[in-house]
């Protein structure tokens, strides 16, 4: 179905976005409590409905993401399936992924203000300290790692809403066997030594939140490589550029909150994201990173 179609109780108004898995549209709700409201429409390609595992994959993440609900989270609002296309309706988030605006800092050869890196990091941790201790309506613990921690899944809205998005391959106790080893997913430059052997727990999210931070503080990768095998070997090594070694005004204090997050020891870093949070709290004023001043950047990065 093209966009400006009829899909369910949605007008379609446009493609915004197309990943393997799944395609995204603006659209407007026409009936019900949100009637008139714009939502965003992720459909399973339709080439993949009939696979059992982006079948598993894309129902996990509807199931899952309609549990939480948080002010720096995607909010779902429904999902389910119109002939054989599953799809979920969610909030629409009028702005960028933070990988856009990353990748638009790198093409002007400008940084982001420290205090603006540091407080999108804040938000992104927030995000997470909620999404590993959520627990079902029942109560249970979720047991949630998000597992795809990067710019391109933190959105930023016109108005400075962070919103963290795509639980798509997240791992939860009530739906995954989380003991022993798993495949590895995730974006290679992102993820952890003990992700790259299989292992998930949140102290992986922890470390892509590290290199998120380092990303937005520098507009360099930690780690790199030729390849998803060279950046592994990379990652195993753990020893990416001192934050001041790159950006000489950062200062020590935030220099060390951030790279404690690369232990190669989990242990060694933060016990949890709340933990990560309010060690680097102290490291930006709120009067000059906070949402207005973060819209304000991404009108001036982009236009109005």
């Amino acid at each position: 179905m093209s966009p400006g179609g009829r899909f369910s109780h949605y007008e379609l108004q446009a493609l915004v976005g197309r990943g393997g898995m799944a395609e995204v549209f603006r659209a407007v709700d026409l009936a019900g409590p949100r009637a008139g409201q714009k939502v965003a429409i992720k459909r399973l390609l339709p080439e993949l409905a009939k696979n059992s595992e982006y079948v598993e994959l894309f129902v996990g993440e509807a199931d899952l993401s309609r549990m939480l609900h948080h002010p720096n989270i995607v909010e779902v609002y429904e999902a389910g399936t119109v002939g054989e296309q599953y799809y979920m309706a969610m909030e629409y988030i009028d702005g960028r992924d933070l990988g856009q605006i990353v990748k638009r800092c790198r093409e002007r050869k400008i940084l982001l203000p420290i205090d603006f890196a540091v407080f999108l990091t804040v938000a992104l941790l927030d995000a997470l300290a909620y999404a590993h201790s959520a627990a079902s309506p029942t109560g249970k613990p979720l047991g949630i790692v998000h597992c795809d921690i990067s710019p391109s899944n933190l959105f930023i809205s016109r108005v400075g809403e962070i919103k963290l998005g795509d639980f798509g391959i997240a791992k939860a106790n009530a739906h995954d066997d989380l003991q022993g080893e798993t495949p590895v997913w995730g974006k290679a430059y992102y993820l952890s030594p003990e992700a790259l052997e299989g292992r998930v727990a949140p102290a992986e999210d922890l470390w892509a939140a590290t290199v998120t931070l380092y990303e937005l503080l520098t507009n360099e990768r930690p780690f790199t490589g030729a390849d998803p095998d060279a950046v592994g070997a990379a990652i195993r090594k753990a020893l990416p550029k001192r934050l001041r070694a790159v950006r000489p005004e950062i200062s020590a204090g935030l220099d060390e909150a951030a790279m404690r997050g690369f232990a190669r020891d989990p242990r060694q870093r933060y016990p949890d994201a709340a933990s990560f949070a309010a060690a680097l709290r102290p490291h930006f004023d709120e009067l000059i990173g906070n949402p207005m001043a973060i819209a304000s950047v991404v009108r001036g990065l982009f236009g109005a």
